[in-house]
């Protein structure tokens, strides 16, 4: 009896450890993504609503798109934020170390130019105000430098730090080189810090994604942009971002699946299957503006499809429209 009991006792023991080993390896998944801060909220949402249904942890961090793309070409994440597309720069280091990607564009941004809500001189701005503002070099440090008709009140630069595909694009759409800034500003790869810089200084001036924006209007004004001077300035907003009149700085926004490992994971595959099935509802709640929903149809069988590389050739493309994005995956 003793022998049976004993026996009984292990073969219970065994299921106990089986269960508990089994339950511990489904809790231990864990799907690594980081990289823009401007998609962080697109993908922080996804993974908050992802996490509710399934025993995954999503981990989400904001290093900036150059940051991110760093460690996914490093192997260390499953999934990179972009708000731009891979540079050639970033498609070599990929390589050399044997990872292959898929490029999913999600969404399309307004990047914003923004002041303290106390502003109430700036009616509008032109790319080549910007650019006067913005230019290695430049010595502007007052609004009245920049129009004569501004108050002598002194200028504050806040911006995306140089790992920033936002600070990519921005120098890229009005300087006409990437990277090419004055560096007499103060970065940081956080947004919010931006928002916090601004809206504390009533001569500030930042640009980041419309999100940002649309979450702290109590306290800063977006500026209308014309792409050149006597053009008409336009307000960001989905609507013009979908009609092609808030150029240049309407911009795609994408994820990088890692093509090597992380898309034969049965839960990548299932977070990014989510992803975009969800993309069109939480999109537009975290205020930015979804793709249309055919185009969500052509990203869905692109991925399915496993196909990796880039449809940019290593180089970003300033102005690119909706309508023409989603030829670049097909």
């Amino acid at each position: 009896m003793n022998t049976m009991l004993t026996k009984s006792m292990r073969i219970a023991a065994l299921i106990a450890v089986t269960f508990s080993t089994s339950h511990v390896f489904a809790a231990d998944k864990i799907i690594k993504i980081d990289g823009s801060s401007t998609v962080y909220p697109i993908t922080e949402a996804m993974a908050e609503e992802f996490q509710k249904a399934q025993k995954v942890k999503v981990t989400v961090g904001e290093s900036g798109t150059g940051g991110g793309f760093k460690k996914f070409c490093r192997g260390e994440t499953d999934i990179s934020d972009a708000s731009r597309p891979i540079s050639q720069k970033e498609m070599d280091s990929c390589k050399e170390a044997g990872i292959q990607y898929i490029e999913l564009p999600i969404a399309y941004d307004a990047l914003t130019v923004v002041v303290n809500s106390k502003n109430d001189w700036v009616k509008s701005l032109s790319v080549d105000e910007l650019k006067n503002i913005w230019k290695p070099g430049s010595s502007v440090k007052n609004w009245k430098q920049v129009n004569a008709a501004y108050p002598d009140k002194a200028m504050g630069l806040y911006g995306p730090g140089t790992a920033s595909g936002t600070f990519d694009y921005f120098t890229e759409a009005v300087n006409g080189k990437a990277k090419a800034s004055r560096t007499d500003y103060t970065p940081s790869e956080d947004d919010n810090v931006l928002v916090q810089g601004v809206s504390g200084n009533v001569g500030g001036l930042a640009y980041f994604g419309y999100a940002y924006y649309e979450e702290n209007k109590d306290k800063l004004r977006a500026i209308p942009i014309s792409a050149k001077a006597g053009s008409p300035a336009v307000m960001p907003s989905p609507e013009a971002v979908k009609d092609g009149t808030y150029q240049p700085l309407s911009r795609p926004l994408f994820i990088y699946v890692n093509a090597t490992a992380a898309a034969f994971k049965p839960e990548v595959k299932a977070f990014v299957n989510f992803y975009l099935e969800n993309a069109p509802k939480l999109v537009a709640e975290v205020k930015y503006v979804p793709l249309p929903s055919e185009d969500y149809v052509a990203v869905k069988e692109h991925f399915k499809a496993m196909k990796p590389g880039t449809g940019f050739g290593g180089k970003n493309e300033v102005g690119i429209k909706i309508k023409d994005l989603i030829n670049r995956i097909k």
